[in-house]
């Protein structure tokens, strides 16, 4: 299967750049501009409209709605609920990104009501920031300390942890019929029934403001130009070679993450088929 999943790549990835899809991203204003960027290096379109007055006209109109809690006010949320409600009427994949679930009851509420009342197609987090979603709505029990918007040091994925915390994403991905991508020095992916790990990326991306946030928008592009588990794949391929390359480029000259911030994005548009499969580490858990 995952032979399958990679013969697949190059098939996806034309058919996401060839429409070009519209991102329609509400998202952290701290990391707004580079999640314009990605989208537009991915070969997507970005829109990051807030107005509650135009919403349901963009969504109309977007291939993809990309809601990320990152910096949430009253004005905000109202634009999320409108969006997501726009967004199922239309069949609009929405990819949702949890920034901080388990850290404030605000937080919690907003995720619980979005995961609740409207279809997702995709939710892209860390793994604490899932497993904290898993215990919102009963798939685990155990307590973990949120860490801010970062994951717990005791959640870090493993090898040694890898398959139970596949089976947990797996499980909450099914209860939710959706896929789950859970970002770290090990990314799980999962619909509910496949669960794929991909070991690739590098530990400078999470030095810079906004990798996670970046990623979210890259799902969304790549989920609005295919399908959630394919799209989702080629997401966090492209994301992580990209930093892989790029650390190799600020290494080579000395430099660091400003410049590596800015590399992440040169390799995002290099993109390419070749390198997705050829120097991607996946495997079917």
């Amino acid at each position: 299967m995952t032979n399958n999943i990679l013969d697949n790549i190059e098939e996806t990835l034309n058919e996401i750049q060839s429409k070009n899809p519209l991102t329609h991203c509400i998202t952290n204003s701290v990391t707004i501009n580079d999640c314009a960027n990605a989208v537009l290096a991915i070969g997507g379109s970005p829109f990051m409209a807030e107005d509650v007055e135009e919403l349901e006209e963009v969504v109309t109109i977007a291939d993809a709605l990309v809601i990320n809690i990152g910096k949430l006010s009253k004005d905000q949320v109202a634009a999320m609920k409108v969006s997501a409600e726009t967004a199922n009427k239309t069949n609009t994949p929405i990819v949702l990104d949890p920034v901080g679930v388990g850290v404030t009851e605000l937080r919690n509420r907003t995720t619980l009501d979005l995961i609740e009342n409207y279809k997702m197609a995709a939710i892209r987090g860390n793994i604490s920031e899932i497993k904290a979603i898993a215990k919102l709505i009963g798939v685990i029990d155990e307590n973990n300390t949120a860490k801010g918007v970062d994951v717990n040091v005791d959640d870090i994925i493993t090898e040694e942890n890898l398959e139970a915390n596949g089976e947990i994403i797996k499980e909450t991905a099914a209860k939710l019929n959706t896929t789950i991508l859970a970002s770290g020095p090990i990314d799980i992916l999962s619909d509910g029934e496949t669960v794929i790990s991909i070991d690739n990326g590098d530990d400078m991306m999470p030095l810079i403001t906004g990798s996670g946030c970046m990623l979210s928008s890259i799902v969304g592009t790549c989920v609005g130009g295919s399908a959630p588990l394919e799209g989702s794949l080629v997401a966090i391929l492209a994301m992580n070679l990209a930093g892989e390359k790029a650390r190799a480029k600020v290494d080579e000259n000395d430099e660091g993450t400003g410049s590596f911030r800015a590399y992440l994005i040169d390799y995002l548009y290099k993109t390419n088929a070749e390198s997705l499969i050829t120097e991607s580490n996946v495997k079917i858990l």
